[in-house]
């Protein structure tokens, strides 16, 4: 479900123009379009493209990708809508006309067209352009040779349109995978505040350090008191190598104690449930509000208490307004988020529940979608959860009872 919005970031923040999509990058990995379109066991079931709706404010977009004649990664269609003080919805495809564009363009736009249009002396050409994984209307000067693409004509004419807002909430995305990587014996800093390219886990030493450096202690407290909250430890710091690294030490003991303020280990030498966890715990602190933290299976690496008590160092972060998306197998952790329900923390309508489950007869996922009441219910859990724990404790009480009875006989 994630995977599409992981393509945009990672096109959006290319150096280069990759085209349409960046596939081979390093929020996804796949080496071609068709890994990505969905396929089934008969060839009527197998698709040749696929849309990707964002909203954010009052614009939203809708793009179609599909394969060209030479098998290769296109931009189909390209839909905007804007809900505004100005209203407009357009769809364009690179095969648009000069004609067909003004036909889609209100009367009072084109008008501001031709008056620019005038003040040209090889007069102005509208045409689609492809603007990465966008299509936008642009302005041709001239002819072929040394022609100047005016891009985001909209933004020109509409006051209120900003064709960044999306790209940028986009490549705003904090994604940290399921797998955040090896614990080093140093980290290298980087100058970055709000946007984090690539994976989240290669940015949160560099931020601790900032955070210390800047006298943020409200920040470096929180950080403690979560870790300390999920049993890994009572203090992380980042101590300065050189220039550009820094070395991540945390409390060897679980909680303060007097005189241990220096009983501190390297996070190599320490369990990998702290490794895993603290980036975690440092990108839901340092998301801003309206920012989309994207967690694969964070309860890696955690015990049972540490899972359930993770519910309330996200809920925390959906309190200041950041937007969670948590991929997980972990039943505590949803309980977690349905007692702060019921305790009145969080509304129901903070809280959307999908489960994911593949049909055995056609291998394609089914998603089905709960809606919490006020009292954190939401009707019954997916058959690999609770179920399957109540089914075990009852095979284990009743082989155990089965075991006693014997021994009595």
């Amino acid at each position: 479900m994630m995977q599409p919005l992981l393509l945009l970031k990672q096109t959006l923040e290319a150096p280069y123009d990759p085209g349409p999509l960046l596939l081979d990058g390093p929020n996804v990995n796949v080496t071609e379009i068709e890994k990505v379109l969905s396929k089934g066991q008969a060839q009527s079931t197998r698709v040749s493209s696929f849309s990707i709706g964002v909203g954010s404010g009052p614009q939203s977009i809708q793009v179609k990708f599909g394969k060209d004649k030479k098998g290769d990664i296109k931009v189909q269609e390209f839909e905007l809508k804007n809900e505004g003080e100005v209203n407009f919805e357009y769809k364009l495809k690179e095969s648009l006309t000069q004609r067909q564009i003004t036909e889609i363009l209100p009367k009072a736009w084109m008008k501001r067209v031709d008056s620019l249009g005038k003040h040209l002396d090889s007069g102005l050409k509208l045409e689609v352009v492809r603007d990465r994984w966008a299509l936008n209307i642009g302005g041709r000067v001239g002819g072929r040779d040394g022609r100047i693409v005016l891009r985001n004509l909209f933004s020109i004419m509409v006051e209120d349109f900003n064709p960044d807002r999306i790209e940028s909430d986009i490549s705003r995305i904090i994604h940290l995978p399921a797998l955040r990587g090896n614990p080093e014996r140093t980290y290298r800093t980087a100058a970055v505040e709000g946007s984090y390219p690539g994976q989240f886990h290669d940015y949160a030493a560099g931020i601790i350090s900032a955070w210390q450096n800047r006298g943020e202690s409200e920040k470096t407290e929180r950080l403690k008191k979560g870790l300390e909250k999920l049993g890994l430890s009572w203090k992380v710091e980042a101590k300065r190598v050189d220039d550009t690294r820094v070395e991540l030490v945390v409390g060897r003991l679980l909680k303060a104690r007097q005189g241990g303020a220096n009983d501190v280990v390297n996070i190599a030498d320490v369990g990998f449930g702290v490794s895993q966890t603290l980036p975690v715990v440092v990108a839901l602190i340092a998301a801003r509000p309206g920012q989309l933290v994207y967690l694969e299976q964070p309860e890696i690496h955690l015990h049972p208490k540490a899972q359930y008590e993770f519910g309330e160092i996200i809920i925390d972060a959906v309190l200041r307004g950041v937007k969670v998306v948590v991929e997980t197998h972990s039943d505590l952790l949803i309980r977690a988020i349905q007692t702060k329900v019921a305790e009145g923390v969080l509304r129901p309508e903070d809280v959307g529940l999908n489960w994911f489950k593949r049909n055995p007869e056609t291998g394609f996922t089914d998603v089905e979608t709960a809606e919490l009441e006020s009292d954190g219910s939401f009707g019954d859990w997916p058959e690999d959860l609770d179920q399957v724990y109540m089914m075990a404790e009852s095979k284990y009480l009743e082989a155990a009872v089965s075991r006693i009875g014997r021994r009595h006989e």
